[in-house]
């Protein structure tokens, strides 16, 4: 399910950053109605009422003297302390004015991100040589992984529970009487209450009113964070083998929050209040909306809530990419994952009529094109081959959307269609429809070369933007000399070991963070680009309703798939380091990851075939094993967080939403600027201003996780043009657990930019004992302003 609500992204963006703190609501809407999130001093609660329910239902009452009044949509109490209610803007601004509503939010719809990885990782084991990841944590066995998604599918094979040890002891969640839980999924809940209260009641036949995936994506994403063996695995014939998820024995706590029409805000913020106090140990989110400041954005509150209490949020960086400033989840206590490749693809190549070539891939099995023979081949956005027996203009033909395409053009064709508006599969079933007899898919100029296999309902393939250009010139000089352009497409099945990976998926979101530029994201990447895992079967995977296949597993691309490859790898090291905080965790796999592809060389940009950059990798790519013994990590408390939002220059009152009762500023801006968290990257922005030189600097503090005693020696790779300097050179330990600090200083000339323009180079600081190289990049960025 993959839902972008353009126009609700925008209005609420605008509502934002108009009326918050609300006070007052535009008088031409105030009837307009949607939930708002509502944060309240909840200590203020009179005892006349016997809870803040009841409290919190009567501040609603008192919005009219006509019943029935607004009802409470959800309370919060962990995470969060409040309600959310659906309200007009003139109720929201009466509501407001009571004294103790802290704030509204307005709420935004939230859309998803939408097995060999393993072994890709080095995390595959063998009876005579077991990772010692996998190992020292005993699978993740003690571990509970929330997912915040779109359900489960209970009764597959990834999610049984034989020979797991009894459910953690420590675990307070619970299940439906009627859903199948088990020692795997440990708990189950659906959160609704928001998407109603803007869509009405949900309709039966397309929702289960249960925590059952009636989509897909969560079992997806479920099984990849911690799916068991299973063997055989496969998708329609494509990808055999075992498939395993990264932390096979951890149990799953799975919360729905993801409707046919997205996911809400208030039943995320529900998700998170109800999975903290159950007890889970690593939530994984592989949903995103617009980037907005910190404290208006609901899910950037409740994950510095749930890291509060010691839980790892890893969260999607999202599919915007390759564009820049396309990052989102980008508060620097949620882990941002960003997607990279694996040395697998399924090649399905088009053979035009001149004998050429054209790579592409697929997953399709079914009634195939006969070998060696060749189809006429047609353009969907040419007007010769249709602007649409449904009466559609040829924009719409090109990108072959519903009720475009002349059937009497298609027929018995094979249909080169644009990518973009409607998902790739559902462009195969339109050309199905029209009668086509196969589709090739041309990306786009902005999606580049990266190409992602579907599982197609007809014979179909995708070709990158050069390749989409060269066909569509293919059949243009055809057709001026009269003859036929003609084309048929071969698929090869699975192909292992290729070269060079990983590769940056191209839809993979981009910084510079958009909110916090001194704070690189994302942070690192991981296998996001066709991915096998565990499917539902109320879809096909396709997951066209029309689509009648039947399969247990499937493969899906996105940073929705990456996330849990990092909430799966989280749990693995909590488990063996149960002292380490979600910071140290995170710290431990951003400065353990890699920068070079399989073949020695930096990983490359799939959308331009490029070296990557840190806008696009992050820290780099996870390395599991490596992460389990990073030598040094740098480490965050909550305390660390207040400094740094209060060196944002939020007001108190900002603080507060995200950090209530310890918003305290009076010696928070000794640490200078927002640069100085203690962030296992380094981000510096210089705003020119006709200066000619310019310096800055950040304080790091480095704990030894390491052998006891170390000295580390740092080596230092400066951007392009800098001069960076580190103080002191060389960290000498002498036990577990202690803590130095150093000082980097980076000094710059100006740029010649033109005005409102930027330039960013990177490079990096390694400390090294000869054992363990503990890395951190360096970005600096120098703007002209406008």
């Amino acid at each position: 399910m993959t839902i972008f609500l353009f126009s609700i992204f925008s209005l609420l963006f605008s509502l934002l950053h108009n009326s918050l703190p609300v006070h007052s609501f535009p008088t031409s809407s105030k009837l307009e109605e949607r939930t708002f999130i509502i944060s309240v001093n909840h200590n203020a609660k009179p005892s006349i009422f016997l809870t803040h329910y009841h409290w919190y239902q009567s501040s609603l009452n008192s919005l009219t003297s006509n019943p029935p009044s607004k009802q409470v949509l959800h309370t919060y109490d962990t995470v969060f302390h409040g309600f959310s209610a659906h309200l007009t803007n003139y109720e929201a601004n009466l509501l407001s004015k009571q004294s103790h509503i802290l704030s509204l939010i307005p709420e935004q719809v939230r859309s998803l991100h939408t097995t060999r990885s393993p072994l890709f990782l080095g995390l595959e084991t063998t009876s005579l040589n077991t990772s010692s990841l996998l190992e020292e944590s005993d699978f993740g066995s003690d571990l509970v992984i929330g997912v915040i998604d779109t359900g489960i599918w209970p009764e597959h094979q990834s999610f049984n529970d034989r020979n797991l040890n009894a459910i953690p002891s420590k675990w307070r969640g619970s299940c439906p009487s009627d859903f199948p839980c088990n020692r795997k999924i440990v708990g189950a809940k659906l959160f609704s209450e928001g998407y109603e209260a803007t869509n009405g009641r949900m309709n039966a036949s397309s929702e289960f009113r249960s925590p059952r995936d009636s989509d897909g994506h969560g079992t997806h994403t479920a099984s990849i964070a911690a799916g068991r063996y299973v063997f055989p695995a496969d998708t329609l014939g494509y990808a055999k083998g075992v498939a395993a998820g990264m932390a096979p024995k951890a149990r799953l706590a799975v919360y729905k929050v993801c409707w046919t029409s997205g996911c809400y805000d208030s039943d995320i913020l529900k998700a998170f209040d109800e999975a903290v106090k159950d007890g889970v140990d690593v939530i994984s989110l592989s949903v995103g909306g617009v980037v907005v400041p910190y404290y208006l954005d609901s899910i950037a509150i409740a994950a510095f809530r749930a890291v509060q209490n010691g839980v790892f949020v890893s969260a999607s960086a999202g599919n915007g990419g390759p564009g820049g400033s396309s990052v989102t989840n980008v508060a620097p206590w949620v882990t941002t994952v960003g997607a990279g490749s694996i040395d697998r693809d399924f090649p399905a190549e088009v053979v035009l009529g001149n004998g050429r070539r054209i790579p592409g891939v697929s997953v399709y099995s079914g009634p195939g094109l006969e070998p060696g023979k060749l189809y006429p081949l047609v353009y969907a956005g040419n007007r010769e081959s249709g602007d649409g027996g449904g009466g559609g203009e040829g924009y719409s033909a090109s990108l072959c959307l519903d009720g475009s395409l002349d059937p009497i053009l298609v027929r018995g064709k094979i249909v080169l269609c644009d990518r973009g508006i409607n998902s790739r599969v559902a462009k195969g079933e339109v050309v199905k429809e029209a009668g086509g007899i196969g589709m090739i898919i041309a990306n786009a100029v902005f999606d580049g070369e990266g190409l992602v296999a579907d599982c197609h309902v007809v014979p179909a393939t995708s070709v990158g933007s050069a390749n989409g250009d060269i066909i569509r010139k293919y059949i243009s000089n055809k057709s001026k000399k009269l003859s036929t352009p003609t084309a048929t497409i071969v698929f090869r099945g699975t192909r292992i070991g290729i070269r060079p990976a990983p590769v940056v998926a191209a839809f993979s979101a981009r910084g510079p963070n958009p909110e916090t530029p001194e704070i690189l994201k994302p942070d690192l990447i991981a296998p996001g680009l066709n991915i096998l895992a565990s499917w539902t079967e109320r879809v096909g995977p396709s997951g066209l309703i029309t689509d009648r296949r039947k399969a247990k597993f499937n493969i899906l691309s996105g940073t929705s798939m990456a996330c849990p490859h990092v909430s799966g790898l989280a749990a693995l090291l909590k488990a063996a380091h149960p002292d380490w905080s979600p910071a140290a965790v995170r710290s431990a796999l951003m400065t353990t990851a890699y920068t070079l592809d399989n073949q020695g060389g930096i990983m490359k940009d799939e959308s331009t075939g490029n070296e990557s950059t840190v806008m696009d990798i992050g820290a780099g790519h996870v390395h599991p094993q490596k992460a389990m013994d990073p030598g040094l990590i740098y480490d965050l408390t909550t305390y660390d967080y207040i400094d740094f939002l209060c060196n944002s220059n939020y007001t108190t009152s900002n603080i507060e939403l995200i950090a209530p009762k310890k918003a305290n500023c009076r010696g928070a801006k000794r640490a200078g600027h927002v640069g100085n968290l203690n962030y296992p990257s380094l981000s510096y922005v210089f705003v020119q201003y006709g200066k000619h030189k310019m310096s800055s600097h950040s304080i790091r503090i480095a704990t030894n996780v390491g052998d006891p005693d170390s000295v580390y020696r740092v080596k230092i790779i400066p951007p392009t043009g800098t001069n960076v300097t580190v103080e002191p050179e060389q960290l000498s330990f002498r036990r577990v657990g202690q803590k130095l600090n150093f000082l980097v200083r980076v000094q710059v000339e100006a740029m010649k930019l033109s005005a409102g323009s930027s330039s960013t180079i990177s490079g990096a600081i390694i400390w090294s004992d000869g054992k363990h190289s503990v890395t951190s990049p360096i970005v600096v960025t120098m703007q002209e302003p406008l």
